[in-house]
């Protein structure tokens, strides 16, 4: 019979604020890391393709239970809610027609076109 573990209260807020601005699934984040990253040497030799950072460590927490996060995880999470949040209260005047602006979202797993 499985152990359940307790999670903190904290950690279940942070996990929910996590799920809610990284908007993108797993596979269209990794879809676009990896056209971040495309190139004639672009990519390692490496299972994980050497996917730019922060990118690859939020396609790795997207992709564990919260049973199973560790504490450079929560670090992980706890930095992608803040710099998802600082982007979008600096919403340029173009809005949504800023492409640095959406590539620095779509890098965090944000896309501001799929917004509720």
């Amino acid at each position: 019979m499985a152990r359940e573990q307790r999670i903190e209260p904290e950690v279940e807020r942070l996990w929910q604020d996590f799920h809610d601005r990284v908007n993108v699934t797993s596979e269209q984040l990794r879809t676009w890391l990896m056209t971040q990253g495309s190139g004639e040497e672009a990519f390692g030799p490496g299972p994980d393709l050497d996917l730019p950072e922060p990118g690859r460590q939020i396609l790795a927490v997207k992709r564990k239970r919260k049973v199973d996060l560790t504490p450079d995880d929560i670090d992980v999470m706890r930095d992608t809610v803040v710099e998802i949040e600082d982007l979008l209260d600096s919403r340029p005047g173009g809005g949504l027609s800023d492409e640095t602006w959406r590539r620095a979202l779509l890098d965090l797993g944000h896309d501001p076109l799929l917004e509720r």
